[in-house]
């Protein structure tokens, strides 16, 4: 598996996966945003690739303000590639890009509160629950709110 920066050969297959009724659940329609991935200037998209197949979309920003120096970290894999361990490698290698590289010391992910496949991943990275954020993200059809789960991981916690 690798990361690569997103470029329009893997926009297609980006927003198809973005499409796939699991996804479309968590990060809301594709169709919402015809310039996407490429819509937030304020993030680094990376696209996951294993075997030069396109898997799945992985994202950072960063606050630099140096008394809150942390980075957060937004992903989303196919599917039909979930439960293979790819989303435990995927942050785990995101994670070491922005603790080794970047030079951050803090991380943060904030998954729905009933994502428990997702927060198992980040558990396995090293992510520790910080707490419930309620009502804390527009439920994707609009129509209420739902809990998310800030987790936040330290260098020395990385697994």
């Amino acid at each position: 598996m690798i990361l690569t920066p997103v470029t329009e050969a893997h926009v297609q297959e980006l927003r198809r996966i973005r499409g796939t009724a699991g996804v479309r659940a968590r990060w809301g329609s594709v169709e919402d945003s015809p310039t996407w991935p490429f819509d937030d200037p304020s993030t680094a998209h990376f696209t996951v690739l294993e075997e030069g197949v396109v898997r799945g979309f992985v994202q950072y920003g960063e606050e630099d303000d140096p008394m809150y120096r942390h980075a957060s970290v937004d992903l989303f894999l196919d599917p039909a590639e979930h439960g293979r361990g790819l989303g435990t490698d995927t942050v785990r290698t995101m994670a070491r890009h922005l603790l080794h590289d970047r030079g951050h010391h803090r991380l943060v992910i904030d998954p729905a509160a009933d994502n428990h496949a997702a927060i198992r991943c980040y558990k396995a990275v090293g992510f520790r629950e910080v707490g419930v954020m309620r009502g804390y993200e527009r439920d994707t059809e609009g129509d209420g709110w739902h809990d998310g789960l800030l987790m936040d991981l330290l260098a020395e916690d990385l697994t």
